[in-house]
């Protein structure tokens, strides 16, 4: 069962070495990040998973100890997804951006509960398929807590990566209501093809959140919402 779940932003600039004189613009949404991996903590779930958008063939899961860099962002950091069994580094794959950003705030907010593991989410995976994948990560009897990663859309002004497009705030304010307020129905049914013109990576690992709490009863809370650089930012706490 679906135990509590955390949203926030994936941006590498959310790690201040990565954004360096920058940094302070984004502490607010940091501060909120830490503030809904407290809601995880509290909830003592016996696994936390951390999903997010993955470029292709980056989907599937990273098992606990998987390692990301921030050398693509020239930053010499290297983070991990927890311990692997034994101690030693877990072999595999380069954890997504997204992961690695999960695994940093989870580093900084001194995670020391559940065992950690990985879930990649290919931004193109359909909306169904999100869902099942949900379903599956919460289908055992453990407590199963969520660290979903991923942002809104990139085209909320003419400087926002993606230029500006007049749909993009009512995209993003829909669905920072469905987070704020755990709507599962409204998550499920974000629209696929609008996401993908608005480059909101976040839409598919919020919908696979959306088949992980299916009848969890879970209550949201919004903790922040913004669009700097012009790209939506939301963070929510699920208990």
């Amino acid at each position: 069962m679906l135990a509590a779940a955390a949203v926030c932003p994936c941006p590498p600039i959310l790690v201040p070495e990565v954004a360096a004189g920058a940094a302070p613009e984004l502490d607010a949404a940091r501060s909120a990040c830490l503030d809904a991996l407290g809601v995880l903590a509290a909830a003592e779930p016996d696994l936390l998973i951390v999903a997010g958008p993955a470029e292709p063939g980056g989907g599937g899961p990273y098992p606990p100890g998987s390692a990301g860099s921030f050398a693509a962002f020239g930053v010499g950091l290297t983070v991990r997804l927890g311990e692997a069994p034994g101690g030693s580094p877990a072999p595999g794959r380069p954890l997504p951006a997204s992961l690695a950003v999960g695994a940093w705030l989870l580093g900084s907010a001194g995670w020391d509960g559940a065992p950690l593991e990985g879930l990649g989410v290919e931004e193109s995976l359909a909306a169904d398929r999100c869902l099942r994948a949900g379903a599956d990560l919460v289908a055992g009897a453990e407590r199963v807590a969520l660290l979903v990663m991923g942002d809104g859309s990139a085209c909320r002004t003419v400087k926002a990566p993606g230029y500006l497009d007049e749909r993009a705030a009512d995209f993003d304010a829909a669905a920072a209501r469905a987070l704020g307020s755990a709507d599962v129905a409204a998550l499920s049914a974000l629209d696929e093809s609008l996401a993908y013109e608005l480059k909101a990576a976040g839409r598919a690992p919020w919908q696979v959140l959306a088949g992980a709490a299916r009848g969890a009863g879970l209550g949201g809370q919004l903790l922040y919402e913004d669009a700097p650089y012009g790209v939506g930012y939301v963070v929510a706490a699920w208990s």
